[in-house]
């Protein structure tokens, strides 16, 4: 199943989603209205192969919490993306068992594509 994890009140992620092909076949989930599970990390873990490929280091928590100036392990990732919808990285795509982490134009483009054949 190809699906999309996003935060509702994200402009970004709005953006995003109105940018993609009309007849994309995603399943969105709402990361902050529907919480990832422990599983759905675990998918993501293992299709990217980092917990920290999946970490938000722009999320006003990682400032606030002062985080950048800590050394954090996978295992803390793993923690601060399951305590906190903030720091996932997002939007997530999962397509086709690869996944795309990110907002990044690259990303961005080959996900387009990638539904555009759908």
């Amino acid at each position: 199943m190809n699906k999309i994890y996003y935060l509702s009140s994200c402009d970004t992620c709005h953006k995003i989603i109105k940018s993609l092909p009309q007849n994309h076949n995603l399943t969105f989930h709402d990361i902050k209205q529907y919480p990832i599970t422990l599983e759905e990390l675990e998918e993501m873990y293992r299709l990217s192969g980092s917990y920290e490929a999946l970490f938000s280091k722009k999320a006003q928590l990682y400032k606030s919490m002062d985080l950048k100036n800590k050394a954090l392990s996978e295992a803390d990732f793993k923690k601060y993306i399951l305590e906190h919808y903030t720091f996932l990285s997002r939007p997530v795509f999962i397509i086709d068992d690869k996944i795309y982490i990110g907002n990044s134009q690259q990303n961005i483009l080959k996900v387009t594509k990638l539904l555009s054949n759908v």
